[in-house]
């Protein structure tokens, strides 16, 4: 634009030495002057904003170096909040009869200070009219008496903030008043400066030093650019007040208290006070609503949907076989052989092979390659089998989560629950924003059936940020917490609210204590670095705990603890020094759909009582076990993926009593499944793991024990025995399943699969463990293996293929019943010196060992079992010395005779049997079973000898219902 023959540039140059009034009247001259106004706004209007005495800069006290969206607007709305608190002056000169005809009169403004109209407030005040305009000039004021407003006014002071002081207690008995650029200080005789029980009082660049202020509802307060030295503003009953950037320092106390139900009574300001946050820029995003979906919820909802996975185990020659034409790098053309010691263990180890790959054919042999295909229909857990976590874990790979796991925004909560997006955009009682809380006891307590919301504020180095008691509710969003002392944010006796988007950190306490059947909303919050606990739930605290990064903390990043119960869901929690999430003295809590990982200690620690629902959780890469449920535990453990963790995927003690079902416990260092007791003396756990200390949050536990409730939760069943159920555990470091107990123990449909050791090792059974129904196949050693003074039953098993014998037994009361023992690469069954064990109506094969080897002095029934012959003759049943304790009764060997005889594993199919096994309450629940199935067994021979034709042993999938 060019007026006169003038550039832009120097238009704008000359028009930034006008004042207001003259701005406004040349932006009424044309648009093309309106918009150049307008194009002043980082020069003229900053300069104007900056300059006002009676405001600060638009981002103080939290950014005052980030420049506000325009200074324009931030400037009109510092001078619109000069005029606003005269709202309702027209409604009260409305009001007086006769008002047509009276003569409307003109503000006045009134002196005060040395050498002007009046010497003390108290004068100025006492011949005020509706409305004046009281200025204070440059001074110290210091009234002897309480003040009591009458009448609407106006006090001002002169000059640059902090040049006039005011010692003075006022209370207001009028319908509004508004207080700027003064220094309050409290007066000799009383502690409060100002009070209100019914008017509207508003603040604007004012210091508090000091003292006292209290609002009693209806009466409702607007303060804005504040500084509060040690001062508690109290708000009783309020309706609706408003906190704006203001600073709070150095409190003794609370520096807000929110007290009682905001009253049913409302004043004038009121609405005027609602239209202004509504109108106002919201803390929440705004961003739109097809852009935030950036994941798609039902190709998510696809993703949690269990899923079918086949391991093929086949010999690398076979004309069947696709691996046969693209064999690993690295790996021999014909693998050694496992040596097999007499015990059964074994001392040389085969090259491994993708996914097991464990063949049962005789490399060395001058016959074709055998066969051997196991097929297994793997009913993965819910929420995360994806191609990342089925997979063994690349050293050093970042560790990349499947899109179902990604953390949603806060918009994208709050759009998909309702509930939570009414407590985001409702106002109730008192409105913080934009305020900094710093170096002093407290920030904000709200108490008594209170209501306060809180946005954009930062607390820090105080004793705690927000209490929140007695039925109060708060909404607190994306404020910053760090540095208290004790918990950041304080919940207790049935307090509630929503708490979203926060950022709490470096707290020496918990970042957020829920005790005394308090009740939150906990969303989408970063808790992390805090000296102990990111989340604390005790005394029947309970609260919704979801889409959370809760992160680096030094204890537990969920600690529930004295019959706690929240529902944590939807969390990553990672990174932890302690545990990350901790179920302790009678807590409880429904754990569900969490990524728990990279944790120092268990990823999930249950102890003493603690009675959780462990459900849908993807527990990996921590540096300790997945889950540990420690002495006294219980619980249900389900569907979880376990994958990775350095030592086991869970360990137990022998007296504690979850039950654990369903879970893919994979690729873990140690033991997928370990059942450890301390209790019988025998010290540390196998591989150095030791006891964790308890890290309790809050003193002795009868202090919560009056207030416990009734226990009627439908997902918690009582258990008498560690139950270990219909759980894939596969590729685990040591044995799939280490017992080591004083206590009964039942493992049931389990598959037991690849495991760096046995499938099963029974090292201690003081009472009877059952393992009954599973498949064990492809370990690195044997099946199952069962030590000394052990007492095991083994009933309706398929133990398939693992390097050593299927089962070794040394226990003094082991009973082998039902079970199919076929191709193994040791003898099928042995059973040691000194061994006290039954072998009944089993199908035992053995490839290139026995089919039974007894050693020794060892006592057995053998009876009614089919025993199939394997590569020659002797290789059915072998007994080293004249045993007469072992007793063989009405079994059935079977030895080739001709290349045409077929052997098949029909009647009953092939083991295990899952329509006969036993399921619990969750197996109904989640429909998830793992189940491995080998249907048919076919074998030829030529002659009862070996002969260089060929000899095959395939095991075919057949589908079954269970």
């Amino acid at each position: 634009m060019e007026a006169g023959g003038l550039p832009l540039e120097l238009w704008r140059m000359i028009l930034a030495y006008l004042h207001l009034p003259d701005l406004g009247r040349c932006s009424l001259v044309c648009r093309a002057w309106y918009e150049l106004i307008l194009s002043l706004d980082s020069t003229r209007w900053r300069q104007l904003c900056l300059e006002c005495t009676e405001c600060r800069h638009p981002n103080w006290p939290n950014q005052p170096d980030v420049e506000p969206e325009s200074w324009r607007e931030a400037f009109k709305q510092h001078y619109l909040a000069s005029k606003t608190w005269t709202k309702n002056a027209l409604d009260l000169e409305s009001s007086v009869c006769f008002s047509l005809f009276r003569r409307r009169r003109e503000r006045r403004t009134l002196s005060v200070g040395p050498g002007h109209e009046f010497d003390s407030l108290g004068s100025a005040l006492a011949m005020a009219s509706l409305y004046d305009r009281i200025e204070l000039f440059p001074g110290v004021y210091e009234e002897q008496g309480e003040i009591i407003l009458k009448v609407p006014v106006e006090i001002v002071g002169h000059g640059k903030l902090g040049e006039v002081a005011l010692l003075a207690s006022i209370d207001q008995h009028c319908s509004t008043t508004r207080l700027c650029n003064l220094v309050f200080m409290p007066a000799w005789f009383s502690p409060f400066m100002f009070k209100t029980t019914s008017g509207h009082i508003q603040f604007d660049n004012c210091n508090f030093e000091n003292g006292h202020i209290q609002v009693h509802g209806p009466g409702t307060c607007q303060v804005k650019f504040c500084t509060f030295k040690n001062t508690h503003v109290f708000l009783h009953n309020v309706p609706l007040c408003v906190l704006e950037n203001c600073e709070f320092v150095g409190s003794e106390n609370n520096s807000v208290t929110v007290e009682g139900h905001p009253s049913a009574d409302k004043n004038w300001a009121y609405k005027y006070l609602l239209g202004l946050i509504k109108s106002s820029p919201s803390m929440l995003p705004t961003e739109d609503s097809d852009s935030l979906m950036s994941l798609d919820l039902e190709s998510r909802d696809q993703a949690w949907s269990p899923r079918t996975c086949d391991i093929v185990i086949e010999g690398s020659q076979s004309p069947t076989s696709p691996a046969a034409t693209s064999p690993k790098p690295g790996s021999k053309a014909g693998s050694q052989e496992a040596e097999v010691g007499s015990d059964g263990e074994r001392v040389a180890q085969t090259p491994d092979s993708s996914d097991g790959g464990l063949s049962p054919s005789g490399e060395d042999e001058d016959e074709d390659q055998l066969t051997y295909r196991l097929s297994y229909q793997v009913q993965g857990p819910r929420p995360v089998l994806g191609g990342s976590f089925l997979g063994p874990p690349l050293p050093g790979a970042s560790i990349q989560l499947p899109s179902c796991l990604v953390l949603n925004s806060l918009q994208q909560e709050l759009q998909k629950d309702k509930e939570a997006m009414g407590l985001a955009s409702s106002v109730q009682g008192c409105l913080i924003r934009k305020c900094l809380f710093r170096d002093g006891k407290g920030g904000v307590f709200v108490c008594s059936y209170g209501r306060a919301k809180m946005e954009g504020n930062i607390f820090r180095n105080l004793t705690y940020a927000v209490r929140c008691i007695h039925n109060s509710k708060i909404v607190m969003l994306r404020n910053d917490i760090h540095r208290c002392r004790a918990s950041g944010i304080f919940l207790r006796l049935e307090g509630g609210g929503l708490i979203a988007g926060n950022n709490i950190y470096h707290n020496a306490e918990a970042g957020i204590d829920i005790r005394k059947k308090s009740n939150p909303l906990i969303l989408c919050n970063q808790i992390h670095h805090g000296l102990r606990s990111g989340i604390v739930v005790l005394g029947n605290g309970k609260g919704i705990i979801r889409n959370n990064q809760i992160f680096s903390n030094k204890e537990a990043g969920i600690y529930i603890l004295y019959h706690g119960n929240p529902v944590v869901s939807g969390n990553h929690i990672f990174k932890g020094r302690a545990a990350g999430i901790a179920v302790n003295e009678n807590g409880k809590g429904l754990i569900t759909e969490n990524v728990i990982r990279e944790n120092q200690w268990g990823g999930v620690d249950i102890r003493r009582g603690g009675v959780p629902v462990l459900r849908s959780n993807l527990i990996c890469f921590g540096y300790s076990d997945g889950v540990v449920v420690g002495d006294e535990g219980k619980g249900l453990i389900e569907g979880n993926t376990i994958y990775a963790n350095k030592g086991c995927g869970v360990w137990m003690m022998s007296s504690s009593l979850p039950h654990v079902t369903s879970n893919h416990v994979s690729y873990n260092g140690l033991y997928g499944v370990a059942v450890f007791s301390q209790k019988d003396g025998s010290g540390e756990f196998p591989g150095g793991h030791g006891a964790q200390e308890n890290f309790s949050e809050d003193g002795d536990a009868i202090l919560w024990e009056p207030e416990l409730e009734k226990d009627d939760d439908p997902l918690r069943r009582p258990v008498t025995i560690a139950l270990v159920e219909s759980n894939s555990i596969n590729h685990n470091g040591a044995s799939g399943l280490y017992v080591q107990s004083s206590e009964a123990l039942h493992v049931v449909t389990n598959v037991i699969h690849a495991n760096g050791d046995r499938g099963i090792t029974v090292a201690q059974s003081g009472q009877l463990t059952r393992v009954t129904n599973n498949s064990i196949s492809c370990n690195r050693q044997s099946g199952v293996k069962v030590e000394a003074q052990c007492k095991v039953e083994l009933r309706g098993n398929g133990i398939y293929d693992n390097r050593g014998h299927g089962i070794i037994t040394k226990g003094d009361s082991t009973v082998v019943i039902e079970n199919d023992i076929i191709g193994n690469r040791g003898s099928g069954l042995q059973l040691l010196p000194r061994s006290d064990t039954k072998v009944i109506k089993n199908r035992i094969h053995s490839f290139r060992a026995y089919g039974i080897a007894v050693r020794g002095r060892a006592k057995a029934l053998v009876q009614e079992n089919i025993i199939f012959q394997g590569k020659t003759s002797k290789t059915i049943f072998q007994q080293i010395s004249n045993n007469r304790e072992c007793i063989l009764q009405n079994n059935k060997f079977l030895v080739f005779k001709k290349k045409s005889d077929t052997w098949r594993l029909v009647n009953p199919p092939a083991r295990p049997h899952l329509e006969s096994s036993i399921r619990g309450p969750s197996a109904a629940h989640s429909g998830q079973k793992v189940t491995a199935m080998a249907t048919r067994i076919t074998a030829r021979v030529e002659g009862g000898y070996h002969s260089n034709r060929s000899v095959f042993c395939t095991i075919l999938k057949e589908q079954m219902d269970s």
